[in-house]
């Protein structure tokens, strides 16, 4: 196995793909000689080519329309969107016409496109660059939505990801890109979409969480753990759709849960998974289910960011709050 970080992770999938299926496309702004504006597909317009690797406009509306209409002549295109703060260009082709492609033609057409683009605070980019808008495309039926928060998780589920007929929504935080290395086999290998992991088994809490935000998260559960909770961490690696049974596997367990994630707290991923817990395993709860989230504001300018963020002990401090009920 070699030692990577997720930009390489990510990198290694795409040219697994590549050479895997001819019909495979990467494009997107700067993404062939450059390499993209974090370098994730550095390399490989020189390694496959121009028809397969290529530049497009600045302008994410074609990017969508280009992406359906090459998957409805065969192609499996792989476009990137340079920041997802920049979707609401796209978000005609992604939630209007990707999403319901197949139930429109009875089954007839697919969307084999998968939509990768980094989100996500914490590395003071500029407005519009680190909002973390994945409840817009959660919410829309139709779409795969999937966040990895380590390498490992991250060359998995992008080739399952690629693979997929359905159209999918495939976020890379940000400040995960070089955070750290980890262990990555060279091969091929794929993780299922749809299924969390438990980073960290515990007895008395379960953390449910995604993203940079399971790193916060277990974080947390390590000093807790100094006073001796035993905290539980699920990932939910994908957020639609939802791993209901392994979350209610772990709720069932501890009989307490929070949920936490990036984004502002108004609806978004933290709030279905609790109305879930709460259809699902209410009798099985000793205390209400609580939420960490951003406050319901703009993202805001780089410099209060720090202050907007949820961190590892705004998790503690609510942790607390649910088992101590």
């Amino acid at each position: 196995m070699a030692q990577m970080t997720m930009i390489q992770a990510i990198t290694d999938a795409l040219r697994n793909e590549l050479k895997n299926d001819p019909n495979t496309l990467v494009f997107g702004e700067d993404v062939g000689v450059n390499g993209g504006v974090f370098r994730a597909t550095e390399g490989l317009q020189k390694e496959f080519g121009e028809d397969r690797v290529f530049d497009t406009p600045l302008a994410e509306s074609g990017i969508g329309g280009l992406s359906i209409g090459l998957a409805l002549q065969g192609f499996r295109p792989i476009p990137e969107i340079q920041f997802f703060g920049f979707v609401f260009e796209v978000m005609d082709s992604i939630a209007g016409q990707m999403s319901r492609i197949r139930y429109r033609h009875g089954g007839r057409h697919t969307m084999p496109i998968t939509v990768r683009s980094p989100f996500g605070g914490g590395v003071h980019t500029p407005e519009l660059h680190s909002d973390s808008l994945e409840g817009l495309m959660a919410q829309t039926p139709g779409l795969k939505v999937v966040v990895p928060s380590t390498p490992y998780d991250a060359k998995g589920l992008l080739i399952s990801s690629i693979r997929d007929n359905d159209p999918v929504v495939f976020l890379e935080h940000l400040k995960l890109y070089r955070a750290f290395r980890q262990e990555v086999p060279e091969g091929e290998y794929t993780i299922p979409l749809g299924k969390a992991d438990v980073k960290r088994e515990g007895t008395d809490l379960s953390i449910i969480t995604y993203g940079a935000m399971v790193h916060e998260s277990l974080k947390a559960a390590e000093e807790l753990e100094k006073e001796g909770y035993s905290v539980e961490v699920v990932d939910l690696r994908t957020i639609s759709p939802l791993d209901i049974d392994t979350i209610i596997a772990s709720v069932e367990k501890t009989g307490r849960a929070m949920v936490v994630q990036e984004a502002q707290k108004m609806a978004g991923v933290a709030a279905n998974v609790v109305a879930e817990i709460n259809d699902r395993a209410i009798l099985s709860l000793e205390a209400p289910v609580l939420r960490v989230a951003a406050p319901d504001t703009v993202y805001p300018f780089s410099q209060a960011e720090s202050v907007w963020l949820p961190n590892y002990k705004d998790v503690i401090e609510t942790a607390k709050k649910v088992l101590t009920f």
